[in-house]
């Protein structure tokens, strides 16, 4: 078995190993959210912490961990009997990305379940993680439904297995933690909330400390059981102190005056509904006992307030999540004040046992740290150094050539009008396009591809039917053979890679226009988060097109790209198209299952070049034969209209819609799936 590397000597990191300690102490809390970018010590921090969990008595053959002293009575495999316990360590279970439901939750055998009526269950992951942790790297790409249940069993503490009829429950209580790099995709606001706290790591621009993790990572990888043992003190000291604290926790008093602000806080940042209220009592009770206290002071509901709050004020998919903290601490000291039952009652008054009742909690309060670090604005904070605009006009950027305008703002973004891509998929779950998935609507059955996952009762019933009297039948139940069963076979919805191609040029650089193309082009994104899909954006302006974003799951990143873009110049319309059918053709070799939908944002003007305009056709004639799904957002504004964006939708197969007709909302725009030679994939 691998040594793990040792929790205390992980360096820096305070915020991270803080909230994953006050779930050790109290599971309660409700799991963490760790946030950061690669090479940040998070996977690392979370493995390591199941080494300083008590170890765990359990009832001895019990697949389900059970308590002995509080069994569960639900158990598949109780009754249990009253007997020797046996003790092992608390488990830290890890969770794959590609896992299939039936591994996280369990599963039933199907067959013998009919056929005998046993209720023979497998225990999935979730009942290896009973009290232990159940750790999931790379939260943000697991599949939603399987999102949706572990939250469940999480907010539950069981987990339910249900197949035609029969239930299986057993409980399902343990740490949960994930991981993600918000590069690769965001979490859903609704399941960002379901996580007690979230931290945002990064790596230290600390030369020193940036030695000193180089340095222990090189002596752990020398010999690791050798380093694990140097750190073995620092591992026991913390190892009892989650042990004291979590004795002491039941004794810790949260008065009214600190209830007071912590409701008012949640308030103050206007966040959706009592979870973060719960989450923050929970977690100043676990910092108080953490620090050895039993009552909650002003300092536990801050830094309560800094690890549960900032993921929850997340509204959109472009919004970073983060706290302003000098409105926290007004927040907090309006509404401190005397408990009414008595003591401080968790205003914090004269907390510090200095007798000046200043309340100086000192640096970052127990456990260090706990706040947002401020966006770096690039300008060092001096405004003064920021260049003067001319009245109405927008200071351009250091290095814009000529011919180059600074870039426009997005116009504020709308709901946007379903583009799907014809045919039925198998790509990856989402919600675009009409595909075959383990999860929908039944639409028929076939014989099972392995193991059986979704029985088709009608189904194998009619094909053990004709057998029975051969079979020797002669009681009430159907004689069923593996040959009988039958897979249903469902249609539902997945993620397609929406790849944009955005005319950037001249043409497209009035202020005015520039703005409300980058208002649809967001207000798409903004759709392509919701429905799951992964994003690309190719730009062409002057004489060649680049891909600003390669296909990725991050929409913030595409968003990010998109504020950013510069207009001006010519309009290389053939590179464009180009560009993009060769993103295409590299991305089919990755993911092959995830058909694509192009979204060419352009007013169909071509210039540049020898006869720019047959150029660009031929290129739009490559996305026509290859069957890709495309659709051409007309930009074209003014009196006349040359029709040149659907002269385009034409070669390229697809279809053209205006900037009004994009919109949800518009009488025009009437639903449509694109329009084209990809239809007869159908």
């Amino acid at each position: 078995m691998t040594t793990p590397f040792p929790f205390t000597a992980v360096v820096g990191q305070d915020d991270l190993r803080l909230a994953l300690l006050l779930n050790a102490v109290s599971p309660a809390v409700g799991g963490v959210l760790v946030r950061g970018e690669k090479g940040t010590a998070k996977s690392t921090a979370v493995r390591a912490l199941s080494a300083l969990l008590p170890e765990v008595a359990v009832v001895p053959g019990c697949r389900f961990s059970c308590d002995p002293a509080a069994p569960d009575p639900s158990c598949p495999d109780g009754p249990h009997e009253t007997g020797p316990a046996a003790v092992r360590a608390a488990r830290m279970v890890e969770l794959p990305v590609g896992a299939s439901e039936d591994r996280l939750v369990g599963a039933l055998d199907i067959e013998r379940a009919l056929a005998e009526g046993v209720k023979a269950f497998e225990p999935g992951l979730l009942a290896d993680a009973h009290r232990g942790i159940l750790y999931v790297d790379e939260v943000n790409l697991l599949h939603d439904h399987l999102v949706d249940l572990l939250l469940d069993a999480a907010a539950m503490g069981a987990s339910y297995v249900e197949r035609e009829g029969v239930s299986v429950r057993h409980a399902a209580r343990f740490l949960l933690v994930g991981t993600m790099n918000p590069e690769e995709g965001e979490l859903r606001p609704q399941l960002l909330d379901r996580f007690g706290l979230t931290v945002e790591v990064a790596a230290s621009r600390e030369p020193e400390q940036r030695v000193e993790v180089v340095r222990r990572r090189l002596a752990y990888d020398d010999d690791p059981a050798g380093f694990a043992a140097r750190w073995a003190g620092e591992e026991a000291a913390v190892r009892q102190r989650v042990v004291a604290a979590r004795e002491l926790l039941p004794q810790v008093r949260l008065g009214d005056a600190a209830l007071r602000q912590i409701a008012a806080t949640c308030a103050a940042f206007e966040v959706d509904g009592m979870r973060a209220d719960i989450v923050m009592a929970r977690t100043a009770t676990a910092l108080a006992a953490w620090a050895g206290r039993t009552d909650v002071l002003a300092e536990d509901v801050r830094q309560a307030a800094l690890l549960a709050l900032p993921h929850r004020r997340r509204r959109n998919p472009f919004d970073a999540p983060g706290l302003d903290e000098d409105k926290l601490d007004e927040t907090l000291e309006q509404f401190a004040g005397n408990d009414p039952d008595g003591g401080d009652g968790g205003n914090g008054n004269d907390s510090d046992g200095d007798g000046d009742g200043d309340d100086d909690p000192g640096p970052g309060g127990p456990g260090g740290g706990g706040g947002q670090p401020e966006p770096d604005t690039g300008q060092g904070g001096d405004t003064a150094a920021r260049p003067e605009a001319a009245d109405g006009e927008e200071p351009r950027p250091s290095g814009a050539g000529a011919g180059e305008r600074s870039p426009a703002r997005a116009a504020e973004p709308f709901r946007a009008r379903v583009l799907s891509v014809p045919g039925i998929g198998e790509g990856a779950a989402g919600r675009r396009s009409r595909a075959r998935t383990e999860h929908g609507r039944t639409t028929g059955s076939r014989r099972p591809r392995g193991a059986l996952t979704k029985l088709h009762l009608a189904a194998t019933v009619q094909a053990a039917a004709p057998h029975q009297r051969a079979r020797g039948r002669s009681g009430p139940g159907l004689v069923i053979r593996r040959d009988d069963l039958r897979q249903a076979s469902r249609e539902g919805r997945e993620g397609n890679l929406v790849l944009f191609v955005v005319d950037a040029s001249g043409s497209m650089a009035a202020r005015q226009r520039m703005s409300a193309v980058k208002g649809a082009v967001l207000s798409l994104l903004l759709d392509a988060y919701q429905r799951r899909d992964k994003v690309g954006l190719v730009t062409f302006r002057g004489s060649a097109a680049e891909v600003a974003l390669p296909p990725t799951s991050s929409v913030d990143a595409a968003a990010v790209r998109l504020e950013s873009l510069p207009t001006g110049g010519r309009t290389p319309l053939a590179a464009g198209l180009l560009k993009a059918h060769e993103v295409l053709r590299v991305e089919r070799l990755r993911d092959a299952a995830r058909r694509a939908l192009v979204v060419v944002v352009t007013d169909g003007r071509a210039t540049g070049g020898a006869e720019p305009v047959a150029l660009a056709e031929r290129a739009a004639r490559l996305f026509a034969a290859g069957g890709i799904a495309s659709v051409v957002v007309d930009c074209e504004s003014g009196p006349v209209r040359l029709g040149l964006a659907g002269r385009l939708a034409g070669e390229l197969g697809g279809t053209a819609v205006t900037l009004e007709e994009l919109r949800a909302d518009s009488i025009a725009g009437l639903v449509r799936d694109v329009q084209g030679t990809s239809r007869r994939a159908a």
